[in-house]
């Protein structure tokens, strides 16, 4: 095994901040690894039998579990009480997610928390939150399903098939909503030193991402249908086949409408009474959408994908050609920004994955230890939060605590 450093590196925007977490999966694991790559100290704490099931994935935990720390317990154990208040007692944040308010009936209330650390951060992750409808409450979620229940999927798709938004849309949206949020909190307890409790519902954050089209529903009984690969009420908008491929167009404004009519063989739709000169948007209601439609289908057949970005953007379209991982690769500006890295796993291999984001100019961002074996920080941890050798044997007699540095 490659030597996993102990002692975390001054770095980032987020350096003093610290940081415990009891998750598994991507939505909470993925934000706290976000804080982590800011500069925050996380300590994440795993169950004792296989830990967090991302340790299944062969390549993804490399990423969404470097710089953090492993601590395997029971946390509902007496054992794994006493460990997890000793942690909080000087932590700024503390995240868990659970199906409901799993904690509070096991007996771990925010007040009981906050007893250990006024002001601490408690950050509460569930599919459906923890009020309302007890039958909903206590439901298992999944990214999948709480991009059903909150109609974001039904908004997604073909007009025949709904479709679930990939890779884990649910998951990734809800860690940026929680980072947002234990860092809007944070900010607060350093001026009043009063904590908070923060009950992020994994479904309401969908709703608020998935707002822009529903507004019209709510407001004038508008349903758009589903697009597929289109805009649901715009022409030139969406994912286009070129003859090599597909681009990207979202074509908007008076300037690149006019081109765009030109292009296709349709200029003399331009300054009639229903495109006028100053036609910033070609909506689908208008009688002549179906035609812009199929003449601009047409014409894009017959051109790479290459040209028509290229030939777009010089007259100010938004343009871009459907990037496979290949053609990412080798771009450029990719390789300029750095966007991917390479990195030593805890077995000494070299793992490729993505660089922090964004840029910090100051206080940039970095990574100082790759993912560490379940439990392998627990007897570093307890050392650091001032428990015994005594204490440390009592833990490792009772079983809830593993010490996965000697395995």
């Amino acid at each position: 095994m490659a030597d996993i450093p102990l002692e975390k590196p001054s770095f980032g925007a987020l350096d003093g901040l610290k940081v415990v977490y009891s998750a598994v999966e991507i939505a909470v694991p993925s934000a706290c690894e976000i804080l982590s790559e800011w500069g925050a100290d996380v300590t994440w704490i795993e169950n004792v039998h296989s830990g967090d099931s991302m340790r299944d994935t062969r390549f993804v935990k490399e990423m969404e579990r470097r710089n953090q720390r492993s601590v395997s317990m029971n946390p509902f154990s007496d054992e794994g009480r006493e460990i997890l208040f000793r942690l909080v007692e000087d932590a700024d944040v503390f995240i868990e997610s659970a199906k409901g308010p799993v904690y509070a009936r096991k007996g771990i209330t925010d007040e009981l928390l906050w007893q250990h650390n006024p002001k601490l951060i408690i950050v509460h992750v569930s599919g459906f939150g923890h009020t309302g409808d007890p039958a909903r409450v206590n439901s298992a979620a999944y990214d999948l399903t709480i991009q059903d229940y909150s109609g974001y999927v039904y908004q997604n798709g073909s007009p025949d098939q709904p479709m679930t938004a990939a890779p884990y849309t649910g998951d990734y949206f809800n860690a940026l909503m929680v980072v947002s949020s234990a860092l809007a909190a944070v900010f607060r307890a350093q001026h009043s030193g009063e904590g908070e409790s923060i009950d992020v519902a994994m479904y309401e954050t969908m709703l608020r991402v998935g707002v822009y089209y529903m507004l019209d529903y709510l407001n004038a009984g508008i349903e758009y249908p589903r697009a597929g690969a289109r805009s649901q009420n715009l022409c030139a908008i969406g994912q286009y086949r070129c003859r090599d491929g597909f681009i990207g167009l979202e074509v908007y404004g008076v300037v690149q409408n006019k081109y765009l009519l030109e292009t296709i063989g349709l200029g003399d739709l331009w300054g009639t009474e229903e495109y006028p000169e100053d036609c910033s948007a070609l909506w689908l209601s208008s009688s002549k959408a179906p035609l812009i439609e199929q003449k601009l289908e047409e014409y894009l057949l017959t051109q790479s994908a290459d040209d028509v970005e290229k030939d777009f953007a010089a007259h100010r379209i938004a343009a871009q050609k459907c990037f496979s991982f290949d053609d990412l690769l080798s771009e450029e500006h990719v390789r300029l920004r750095e966007n991917f890295i390479e990195w030593p796993n805890a077995q000494g291999e070299q793992i490729k994955g993505l660089n922090t984001v964004p840029r910090f100019a100051n206080h940039p961002g970095g990574f100082w230890r790759p993912l560490p074996p379940l439990g392998f920080d627990t007897r570093d941890v307890l050392s650091r939060a001032g428990f015994t050798d005594e204490d440390v044997a009592r833990f490792e007699e009772s079983g809830n605590v593993r010490f996965g540095d000697e395995d």
